[in-house]
């Protein structure tokens, strides 16, 4: 019995312990594995990677089993070695640099907290989006962070701050916004700081002074205001500063000239004010110093002669004055030499281009006089020279000499004489050679045949005589010629017809005579023809038809005879039509009823008879275009009615001699009695509506309609609009509301009732019927007609054509933009400029509209542009001030009015700029605009700043669309000086071509702003 105690117990023992054993095991079995440090880096790198919207180039990112190697050695074999990732020998990741790795998608999920040994964080140049995330900050050992070009958006998180082992720090091209924080100062081993193309604001924070390991600093193209603040003066191991193209305003500072190790100081397009500190002299190291585009004052400091490794000074677009100081000329090693388009005068210095590095000059739009000094004789670097809109004088030919590298010349506008060398044929680079508006004499030198890559020849507005050399047709690169207004005289050589790509050619104001050369219609290229004002004889060449690219004929004022051709109406692009003054007879051809794209025409003073083209150019062409011909016809107002009978004098003939004379003086005698009858009660009834209208004009109770009853029309405009109900209403704006009216005789016209303004144009009643009468001297296709008016105390309004379409801003802003293809566009473009070219110089005096914007310009139902809304234009007038107060429509709006309030044609060439770049994108540019002056390092591609809804532009349209790039940067420029004239603006795109460009779709903005205009 005991030994079966015993026996029991022992086995009671024994599965007790197999029990623990088991049990052991089995807890062994399921315990979990510790997760190691490299493991927890692998899994947030896989979670961000899956949280990617591409990751293609990331297949490495993945785990692998390896049942031969430690958990540690498999770990480091498959995240250590995945693309863009580094480890140090622990295994842990320190470095994370995927730069153009194709990534899209945010950094929220990213769990920064797991890389506690990182410390580089690369992932630039990806389309990674979304706000960068605070708990970055835990990445404290980090040395560099790279975010770069990318699209990242929101605020830079404060927690930036805790990186205080950071030595780069690169957030450029992204989309952040509101303003840098104060926090940035912490960061006090930063050596390479750059936030530029945002869109920061607010301003540059104070702290940032105690960065004094920053040798580079880059906050350029943001929106960042008020004044470089002084503690920036403390960063003295700065290389390189850039703060261009923001909003800064204030003076430089002082303490800047402390800055001694900058060789890079970028100030410009911004809104500094005051003078140029002599303490920028101290700045012994500068090798690019550029503040342009400022408001800066005063003169040139004389120590900026210090700066003798000086290679870049761009000073142009300020309003210094003063004379350029001498010691420039220390400047051994200028480059480049930017002072045009600000106030300096006297001469220039002498020693230009002492060291004989000079290769690109540029002081236009000044008031300097005297003679261009000879030391740039021996400059044979140069490249570039404009010195364009000055009072320079002296004999161009003793200055001059052998130029192998010049590509671009312009002294225009100057007062320069002398007669033109025939060395400067040696210069075989030359592009651009503008010598217009001067006092050059003597005969065109032959060689300048020999100018093989010459582009632009103009040297108009001098007074050359002789012949146009036939060399000229050698020019084989010409596609601008302009010898106008001068004394030339004989033929045109028949050599001209040799430059294919001519596009422009400008004749006119010489002695040219003998027939217009058929050899000249080869150039199939041409444009704009001018040949006006000259001798010629003959008849029109028909084969002026072939010329399917023309848009500009002009050959008034000759002694031209014969018909017009019947080819001239195959020219589907011709806008602009003068064929006035000379002697033509004949009919004027039906083929021009096919030309739709006519804009403007003058036929006076010919002996053209017969009907007029059922064209709408002919049909609204004002009677003095028409007038002075022999017998031309139509349905308009001042010429004979086409259905009108006329006596047959073959017939007459016929008849017997006594019986129709007896016929006629009977019918003299009536048609004198009625004569008589119809003088009479016209008189008196014209001396009864003068005492009515002056009596009505003295309470000021004015109402007249063109061609109508004013009584009438009034009435019927009141019971059309149900005494203006609001149901008839089509628009409103800031000065009126315009209503929809359909007249008894079935004509639709628009109604703008005007609201009481403030201001100079409606308080004083005889300035508002003064510009009244001028806007009814306005023809233009692209204008809106002005039909009559209502002045009255209680009651004013406009009588204007009606425009189906309606306004170009709602048809921009739905799907209706697809109807306005590229062509359409571009005919938009050319409509507006024309027509603004027509009111600031064929009007006098000039009009400026002063509210140009898509809201007033209307498209017809052939989606032609017609600017409407002349409730705010003003009259320019030579002899009175045209300051005013600031009218327009927000952001389209010329910047000096702001602080001048003087209104001249410049502020509606700024408003086109705005317009032109709204219709090329399809919406207003905003904030795009600032962005696009005189950019450094600029890499926005034009095809992505056009309508995306779009396809890109054919090969035929693309290079107008360029040009009208070229011409929307001019336009926009800060400085009002330097912007074009409508005319040009007209003229330039009628004839766009920019030379040898890349193709279209590397096209960049920073190379167009370049070009000139």
């Amino acid at each position: 019995m005991a030994e079966r105690k015993k026996s029991s117990l022992t086995l009671l023992v024994i599965s007790f312990v197999l029990l623990q054993l088991l049990l052991f095991l089995n807890v062994r079995a399921v315990a979990p594995t510790p997760v190691t440090q490299e493991a927890a880096e692998a899994q947030a790198l896989l979670a961000w990677k899956d949280s990617l919207e591409n990751h293609s180039l990331l297949n490495t990112w993945s785990l692998h089993n390896n049942s031969n190697a430690t958990s540690t050695e498999s770990k480091r074999n498959s995240t250590c070695n995945w693309l863009g990732i580094t480890c140090n020998v622990a295994g842990r990741v320190t470095r994370i640099k995927l730069s153009h790795a194709s990534l899209r998608g945010k950094l929220d999920n990213l769990g920064f907290s797991s890389f506690s040994e990182l410390t580089i964080l690369d992932v630039s140049n990806n389309a990674l989006y979304g706000t960068i995330p605070a708990h970055i900050g835990t990445l404290t050992k980090l040395n560099i962070l790279d975010l770069s070009v990318n699209q990242f958006f929101g605020y830079l998180p404060l927690s930036l701050g805790n990186l205080t082992k950071l030595t780069t720090l690169y957030i450029h091209t992204n989309k952040i916004s509101g303003s840098i924080p104060q926090e940035i100062g912490y960061l006090k081993n930063l050596v390479d700081l750059e936030l530029s193309t945002n869109l920061l604001t607010g301003t540059i924070p104070p702290t940032l002074g105690n960065l004094t390991k920053l040798t580079t600093l880059y906050i350029y193209k943001n929106n960042i205001s008020g004044s470089i603040p002084q503690e920036i003066g403390y960063l003295k191991n700065l290389v390189q500063l850039s703060m261009n193209e923001n909003l800064l305003t204030g003076s430089i500072p002082l303490n800047l000239g402390n800055l001694t190790k900058l060789t890079l100081l970028y100030i410009y397009e911004n809104n500094i004010s005051g003078s140029i500190p002599q303490e920028i002299g101290h700045l012994k190291n500068l090798i690019d110093l550029e503040i342009s585009t400022n408001l800066l004052t005063g003169p040139i400091p004389s120590t900026i002669g210090n700066l003798k490794n000086l290679k870049f000074f761009n000073v142009g677009e300020n309003k210094l004055s003063g004379s350029i100081p001498s010691q420039i000329t220390n400047l051994t090693h200028l480059t480049w030499l930017y002072l045009g388009v600000n106030n300096l005068s006297a001469h220039l210095p002498k020693q230009l281009c002492h060291g004989g590095s000079l290769t690109k000059f540029s002081a236009f739009s000044n008031h300097l006089t005297g003679p261009i000094p000879k030391s740039l004789q021996n400059c044979t670097t140069l490249k570039r020279v404009r010195l364009q809109n000055n009072h320079l004088t002296g004999n161009i030919s003793e200055v001059f000499g052998y130029y192998p590298n010049l590509i671009y010349m312009d002294l225009s506008n100057n007062e320069l004489s002398g007669e033109l060398s025939s060395k400067w044929g040696e210069w075989k680079n030359l592009t651009l050679l503008n010598l217009s508006g001067n006092k050059f004499s003597g005969k065109i030198p032959p060689e300048f045949g020999k100018l093989s890559q010459l582009g632009v020849l103009d040297l108009s507005s001098n007074s050359l005589a002789g012949e146009i050399p036939k060399e000229m047709g050698s020019l084989s690169s010409l596609f601008n010629l302009s010898l106008n207004d001068n004394e030339l005289s004989g033929s045109v050589p028949l050599e001209i017809g040799l430059l294919s790509d001519l596009e422009g050619l400008y004749l006119s104001m010489n002695y040219l005579s003998g027939h217009i050369p058929e050899e000249l219609m080869s150039c199939i290229k041409l444009r704009s023809l001018d040949l006006s004002r000259n001798n010629f004889s003959g008849s029109i060449p028909l084969q002026i038809g072939a010329l399917a690219t023309l848009r500009s004929l002009d050959l008034s004022q000759n002694s031209l005879s014969k018909e017009i051709p019947s080819q001239l109406g195959n020219l589907k692009m011709l806008e602009n039509l003068n064929l006035s003054h000379n002697m033509l007879s004949g009919l004027i051809p039906p083929s021009f009823e096919e030309t739709s794209s006519l804009m403007s025409i003058d036929i006076s003073y010919n002996s053209l008879e017969g009907h007029i083209p059922k064209n709408k150019a002919f049909r609204e062409a004002p009677f003095k275009a028409l007038s002075h011909n022999k017998g031309l016809c139509g349905n308009i107002s001042g010429l004979q009615p086409c259905n009108s009978t006329s006596i047959d004098k073959g017939h007459l003939n016929k008849v017997n001699k006594g019986v129709i004379i007896i016929a006629l003086s009977i019918s003299g005698i009536i048609f004198l009695l009625l004569a008589c009858i119809v003088i009479f009660f016209f008189l008196k009834r014209r001396a009864r509506h003068t005492t009515i209208e002056l009596q009505e004009m003295s309470r000021g109770d004015v109402f007249s309609i063109w061609n109508y009853d004013g009584r009438i029309v009034y009435d019927d405009i009141i019971q059309a609009t149900e005494n203006f109900d609001g149901k008839y209403c089509i628009g409103v704006g800031g000065s009126g509301s315009v209503y929809k009216a359909e007249l008894s005789t079935g004509q639709v016209v628009a109604v703008k009732k005007l609201h009481p303004l403030e201001g100079e144009s409606m308080q004083d009643q005889k300035s508002f019927n003064n510009e009244i009468k001028a806007l009814t001297e306005i023809r233009h296709r692209n204008i809106v007609k002005l039909y009559g008016f209502c002045s009255h105390e209680k009651c004013m309004f406009l009588v204007c054509e009606y425009i189906e379409r309606g306004k170009l801003a709602e048809i921009l802003s739905c799907e209706g933009a697809l109807e306005l293809d590229w062509i359409k566009r571009i005919n938009i473009v050319n409509g507006v400029a024309c027509a603004l070219s027509y009111m600031h110089h064929d009007c006098c005096p000039p009009i400026v509209h002063r509210d140009i914007s898509s809201n007033n310009m209307l498209l017809d139902s052939e989606l032609e542009a017609c600017i409407s809304d002349f409730g705010t234009s003003k009259l320019l007038k030579p002899d009175s001030s045209n300051w005013s107060a600031l009218a327009g429509t927000y952001g389209y709006v010329a910047p000096e009015l702001a602080y001048t309030m003087e209104v001249t044609e410049k502020c509606d060439v700024y408003s086109f700029g705005v317009l032109t770049f709204e219709v090329l994108m399809g919406k207003h540019p905003r904030d795009l605009i600032h962005t696009l002056h005189f950019s450094i390092g600029q890499n926005i591609l034009l095809k992505d700043v056009l309508d995306q809804r779009l396809s890109p532009p054919s090969a035929q349209t693309a290079n107008e669309v360029i040009s009208i790039a070229v011409v929307a940067l001019a336009c926009i420029r800060a400085n009002p000086q330097s912007r074009p004239n409508m005319r040009s603006v007209s003229q330039k795109l009628l004839s766009h071509r920019l030379g040898t460009l890349e193709p279209f779709q590397t096209i960049a903005l920073c190379q167009l702003n370049d070009l000139d205009i």
